[in-house]
């Protein structure tokens, strides 16, 4: 299960909320990995890791390694992707070689995009990277690459996560948290004591 969208949608409460709500499932995060490579060259020859083809070839293992391993009958991966050639690389790859993914972009207007962003304080060098990518990855996910889309707008977690699975037919086997543990959960995820 692919989560896209652009960054500040709210990719990462939502695989982790699906995570929890779907038994067995299991998260990948690219991003590590990304961040890791990055950290391995010199800060001059830092780029975008999406640039990097072993990013690409790296997580895509990752991923066809856990969903044939069988233990988890879904595996999470929320990950803005919208250059078309690096998804036909990643999720394209995955596909081709008899992965059954299933990609969703997470959709959401550019106010709404950049009052989330906004509301985040506790890094503000990647938020303001952030803030700066919204035009292009709005207007990629309109490609029909990524047809398959659910509108966030007005919406809150649980009913994100409903749409989600409903549009690509996984079942949730889970019931939503009651509201009070919801914002709960915000808090430890933003301040890192749940790895999303």
């Amino acid at each position: 299960m692919w989560v896209n969208g652009a960054f500040g949608v709210g990719k990462s409460h939502t695989a982790a909320e699906l995570v929890r709500r779907v038994p067995g499932a299991v998260l990948s995060d690219p991003e590590h990995a990304g961040f890791g490579l990055q950290r391995m060259q010199p800060k001059p020859l830092r780029t975008d890791f999406q640039d990097l083809a072993g990013w690409r070839v790296a997580i895509r293992e990752v991923i066809a390694g856990l969903d044939a391993d069988g233990r988890w009958p879904v595996v999470v991966v929320p990950m803005t992707i919208v250059d078309e050639a690096y998804f036909a690389d990643t999720v394209g790859w995955l596909r081709d070689h008899g992965h059954d993914v299933r990609h969703v972009a997470l959709l959401a207007s550019a106010d709404t995009i950049r009052r989330r962003l906004s509301s985040r304080s506790w890094n503000l060098v990647s938020e303001k990277w952030a803030l700066e990518q919204v035009e292009r990855c709005t207007t990629a996910l309109a490609s029909p690459v990524y047809a398959t889309q659910v509108r966030t707008d007005g919406l809150g977690l649980d009913a994100v996560v409903e749409e989600m699975a409903r549009t690509v037919g996984l079942p949730l086997g889970r019931p939503a948290l009651p509201r009070w543990r919801q914002g709960f959960r915000r808090v430890r995820v933003a301040a890192g004591l749940i790895r999303t």
